[in-house]
């Protein structure tokens, strides 16, 4: 008969549970995944219940609160606290987000934390993204132009020109998107997926750029693009409102253009 054995740190066990301060009445159970690669040890949650009374509103006050006054071995990464750097992106009650745009008013129940899914895990809530970066850097995201800028000014865009960049520029890489879209978990060492995509897109459609025609050959292989089945999973968990299936959807569409 057969025996099937899990991977290695595949099996999530129950951690610690650190109580809150006696006398807190506004109490939150916070259940977070904790994995510590140097301990040789499976992956636990630990609850923490917090005082909200003493703690600020969005999720990531109580990561801070929980590292600085619990337990400082929690490890998690934050920067802005404003939504703009992406640092902060985790899964929370089963979506992909920032843990500093999530109220924690809105989790019913306790809040259940766990790193990006899919991804390598450094430590804790720390994703490893390297795969994700390079994928990034094959698709060079940056003007690509062989005529000189005009001397002492920019190059210039009409108002219509720079419409078309709108929902493209906010993207801010915290890789919601990506993480939470099957095609990626299932071919993510070739598909590029949606966050690198949608910023493919960003310059592909910015008139400035002299470079349509060779991004479209980079992109044009049954893997990097077309492994995109418009789930829209990336459009439903994106912490900025972004749209990376239509963006997709566009450069399917200059594809099909191109040929005829």
């Amino acid at each position: 008969m057969a025996t099937f054995t899990l991977p290695r740190n595949s099996t999530i066990g129950e951690g610690r549970t650190f109580k809150a301060a006696p006398g807190a009445k506004n109490v939150k159970s916070f259940r977070i995944y904790r994995w510590d690669p140097d301990s040789g040890e499976n992956p636990r949650t630990d609850t923490f219940e917090i005082d909200l009374d003493q703690c600020g509103p969005m999720v990531l006050d109580a990561l801070i609160k929980i590292k600085n006054e619990v337990d400082s071995t929690l490890t998690f990464r934050r920067s802005c606290r404003e939504g703009i750097c992406g640092s902060c992106s985790m899964n929370i009650d089963g979506l992909n987000t920032l843990a500093c745009l999530k109220p924690i008013e809105d989790s019913t129940g306790a809040v259940r934390i766990h790193p990006l899914p899919h991804m390598p895990v450094v430590k804790d809530l720390v994703p490893d993204l390297s795969h994700l970066y390079a994928q990034l850097r094959s698709v060079e995201p940056w003007l690509k132009s062989d005529t000189p800028p005009p001397p002492d000014a920019e190059r210039l865009q009409s108002k219509e020109e720079r419409a078309k960049l709108d929902g493209l520029w906010e993207c801010i890489l915290c890789f919601c998107c990506s993480t939470a879209c099957p095609s990626y978990w299932w071919n993510g060492d070739r598909y590029l997926g949606p966050a690198v995509l949608l910023q493919a897109y960003r310059w592909i459609a910015d008139s400035r750029d002299e470079a349509t025609g060779q991004r479209l050959d980079d992109l044009e292989d049954p893997f990097r693009l077309y492994r995109c089945h418009t789930i829209m999973n990336c459009t439903r968990t994106c912490p900025k409102g972004l749209n990376p299936a239509a963006a997709i959807g566009q450069i399917k569409q200059m594809m099909v253009e191109r040929q005829g």
